[in-house]
């Protein structure tokens, strides 16, 4: 029996605390929590929509009954087809946190493995991420490749 599961809509609270956990250890991470109470019914929501769009996939905390030990998050979106991905599905990955008490368990490989699994069965041609230095070694086992990409954005 695996020790991946999805994530329920009961999980919010501690996916928006590990995704905090991610955020916080980005440079330039902003502590704020003050969103979350905002964020979890969009997030409630969509944990319960099976068939949707979006998954995550989580491990209970080893030592912390109630509390999760890692979680992975992504989306499949559509994009215009182009060589190597006709059907223009892609998977994004955006949130990979474990719990500082749980980590090096291999738990965050565990759930990345159920995530890319979801995404095969979506039909992605590809999967997208971004890295951190520290994660980047799981990744790239995973066969992920860097991609020259001048990628920017506009806050709205």
């Amino acid at each position: 029996m695996s020790l991946v599961r999805r994530a329920t809509p009961e999980d919010a609270e501690e996916v928006l605390r590990l995704r905090q956990v991610m955020i916080d250890a980005l440079p330039g991470g902003d502590a704020s929590t003050a969103w979350h109470t905002e964020a979890l019914p969009s997030l409630r929501r969509k944990l319960r929509e099976a068939e949707g769009d979006f998954a995550a996939f989580v491990v209970d905390h080893p030592d912390r009954p109630g509390a999760l030990g890692a979680l992975v998050a992504g989306t499949v979106d559509y994009r215009i087809g182009k060589a190597g991905n006709p059907h223009g599905l892609a998977g994004y990955v955006f949130s990979v946190a474990t719990d500082p008490e749980a980590r090096r368990r291999g738990y965050a490989r565990a759930c990345m493995d159920e995530l890319l699994a979801w995404f095969r069965e979506r039909g992605a041609g590809q999967v997208m991420l971004t890295a951190s230095p520290e994660a980047e070694p799981l990744y790239v086992s995973l066969g992920f490749v860097h991609k020259p990409d001048p990628t920017m954005i506009l806050k709205l």
